[in-house]
């Protein structure tokens, strides 16, 4: 259902209207006066006859019309009632601009579970409560009352800002205002009682005139809207920059599992907005810093990057900015360095990063004669000019000029790189983004580089929330856990529930290799911590004493004895993680990665979300610090990538089928050739 009607309503009625254009029910009339609202305006006061010289009417009931859109500035009290009297009308959407209500505590929960009854019921949506409001300058509904558009005059552009806190709805605005920068879009939904910033972006991402989208989020509850948003705006070439506050280990959901403990929330987030081709910025200033990249419409082709100066320091200082953002330092074909040492003077520097030196005061001409040169080396793909010096004496205009000649005949991102002011502005005029520093430049040039990337490799896909996750769980024994993953074609080692030491040694007799005995109770999934897994067994006598030394510790600990487990040794190999859980939000979440006893202490995993290609596996697994285990080493065979995706695949599957919640396959004895589970632990519904 679209949600045009609270964009761009035909009418708009304002409750609690005040005559007082600084106060929360007086902002909306007078910007939407000022800003061109072309919809009719309804103000809503018993008390008055006008409002800001428009008539005012006493209720809803009094109105020529029913309006589309209406704003809820009352108090918090009235709230209820007025929703049901907008309901009971006709009306289409609702902005509840109150606040006092889920965030102030239990009975404030229990108010906006009533307005997303009404919603329901009706058919009408709700904005907020404690909503700032919606603003499209476009249209020129101004359903908000931010003071930032008064300190900071709005100009529609193509910059959408949508957040859940109605501040980190307008700093951003605000930061693109102080850079010329348009916004078209600024929107602060509240508490999400119903619209949610998800569902909004996946509106507002189909307005032609945005280009970059930018979202606040507290929570992420409706993960299906956002990847709704996320699969719209690629297909628009429109990028999406979240910033997700709340990267705490308090919001880990508890398990038994290793994977508990290491597929946390924020990590599961992670793991979906890159899925999604959504950039995660890592504060707010990061949400904006590389806007006016974004907005060129630049498709870089890699992460090669050309640095042109006129200083050997920020030459310097560029090529460890680039290594520190992971950008690589182009190499210029031989013929690029031969003409460019014909052009510049002796003593210049004609590779990458190339240093024009002072020799730019005499010769205006050197940007201009050097910048196609390297736009047109087939190995480079962006580019960065830094001048710390300038100004008088220095024709900057004219290197302005160069460059916007550069990046139309081109098309290759460029970005500048200039701490005087005067310089900037004269890149800037000519559609040049600008930075004060060379590192500013750089990290919001690789950023840019990065998410288009991002983008490029979505894989995207819908979201199925579970039902009931945390209702009644257990803990399976290892021998049932390696059964249920072996039932999903993982391979196992052969094994047996041994009640005796004399069954244990029994089993021994057909283990030419050896085998592992450990402790078989779900009261301890990991028993290595207390001593219950003795390995490297090959004698009777050493069957018989470990036997007796775990039963007798099982005593110690008050764990009731229920038989030993007796596998087989198993070969030599690298110690993986396979393991999952079924997220409540996101379904299930997959984690491949280096394991063994360290596997919290050193952690080396990527998460997947499903569903996910053996393709999806190898590059996770590639990019892990061990990554380079699977191509091979001096000369040696890489570890079986294959059998790690094979062992995903099982697990995915468990949880897919909703009966298990996690599980634990560590470690995952991984050689060339395949890979077995050596331990499982699975936690069930009950």
């Amino acid at each position: 259902m679209s949600l045009s009607f609270l964009l761009n309503p035909s009418s708009v009625a304002i409750f609690g209207a005040s005559q007082n254009p600084e106060k929360i029910g007086g902002r909306p009339i007078r910007f939407m006066k000022e800003m061109g609202y072309s919809g009719r305006i309804y103000p809503i006061n018993p008390g008055r006859e006008s409002v800001q010289d428009l008539p005012c009417y006493p209720d809803l009931d009094a109105l020529p019309e029913v309006p589309q859109a209406a704003i809820i500035a009352v108090s918090k009290e009235r709230v209820l009632e007025t929703l049901h009297r907008c309901a009971e009308h006709g009306v289409k959407g609702c902005v509840i601009m109150a606040s006092g209500f889920g965030e102030a505590g239990e009975e404030g929960r229990r108010a906006e579970e009533e307005m997303r009854t009404i919603a329901a019921t009706s058919g009408m949506r709700i904005v907020g409560p404690n909503s700032q409001g919606l603003a499209d300058f476009h249209t020129g509904a101004i359903l908000s009352f931010s003071t930032m558009f008064i300190e900071e005059p709005p100009e529609a552009g193509p910059v959408a800002c949508i957040s859940q806190s109605g501040a980190m709805s307008v700093v951003p605005y605000g930061l693109l205002r102080q850079r010329g920068i348009g916004v078209g879009h600024c929107h602060a939904t509240g508490n999400d009682a119903d619209v949610s910033v998800s569902e909004l972006a996946a509106e507002v991402v189909l307005d032609p005139k945005v280009k970059l989208c930018i979202l606040y989020l507290e929570t992420l509850q409706d993960p299906a809207n956002l990847a709704l948003a996320a699969e719209r705006a690629r297909a628009r070439g429109v990028p999406i920059i979240a910033l997700k506050s709340g990267r705490s280990p308090d919001g880990q959901r508890a398990a038994a599992s290793h994977t508990g403990a290491i597929a946390t929330e924020d990590r599961v987030i992670d793991a979906f907005l890159e899925r999604h081709g959504i950039w995660r910025a890592e504060g707010t200033e990061a949400m904006v810093q590389a806007a006016e990249l974004y907005l060129q419409g630049w498709q870089p082709s890699g992460k090669r990057i050309a640095i042109v100066s006129n200083s050997g320091a920020t030459c310097v200082l560029s090529a460890d900015a680039v290594e520190r953002y992971g950008l690589n330092l182009a190499r210029f074909a031989p013929q690029t360095e031969d003409v460019i040492r014909g052009v510049l003077p002796d003593f210049a520097a004609s590779r990458n990063p190339i240093d024009i030196t002072a020799a730019l005061l005499t010769d205006s001409g050197l940007f201009g004669k050097v910048l196609p040169e390297v736009g047109a080396d087939p190995n480079v793909d962006i580019l960065m000019i830094g001048i710390p010096v300038s100004g008088k004496g220095y024709d900057f205009e004219r290197f302005a000029q160069d460059t916007a000649d550069f990046m139309r005949t081109y098309g290759k991102p460029v970005v500048l790189a200039a701490p005087q002011r005067l310089v900037r502005e004269a890149f800037a005029r000519k559609g040049i983004p600008t930075f004060e520093t060379e590192d500013g430049a750089i990290r919001a040039l690789a950023q840019f580089v990065d998410h288009m990337a991002l983008m490029r490799d979505a894989v995207g896909g819908s979201v199925a929330p579970v039902a009931g996750v945390g209702i009644g769980q257990t803990t399976l024994d290892e021998f049932a856990s390696l059964a249920r993953v072996a039932e999903k074609g993982v391979r196992v080692p052969g094994r047996r529930i041994c009640a005796t030491s004399e069954e244990a040694q029994d089993f021994l007799a057909g283990c030419p290799g050896g085998i592992v005995l450990k402790a078989n109770s779900p009261q301890i999934p990991h028993k290595s911590e207390h001593g219950l897994v003795r390995v490297g067994l090959k004698t009777p006598a050493e069957v018989a004493r470990h036997f007796s030394e775990i039963k007798t510790k099982l005593g110690e600990m008050d764990v009731a004895f229920e038989g030993v487990l007796a596998a087989e040794m198993l070969s030599p190999g690298r110690e993986l993680v396979v393991g999952g859980h079924l997220d409540p939000v996101f379904g299930p979440v997959v984690i491949v990665g280096d394991g063994g006893i360290a596997v919290e202490a050193m952690p080396d995993n990527r998460l997947l979300l499903t569903p996910f290609t053996q393709e999806d596996v190898t590059v996770a697994l590639s990019r892990l610090r061990i990554g380079p285990l699977f191509d091979g080493v001096r000369g040696g065979k890489g570890l079986c990538a294959q059998a790690v995706f094979e062992a995903a695949r099982g697990v995915a599957e468990l949880l897919s089928e909703g009966e298990v919640l996690a599980v634990d396959i560590n470690p995952l004895i991984t050689t060339t050739d395949g890979a077995t589970a050596a331990d499982a632990l699975l936690e069930v519904r009950t």
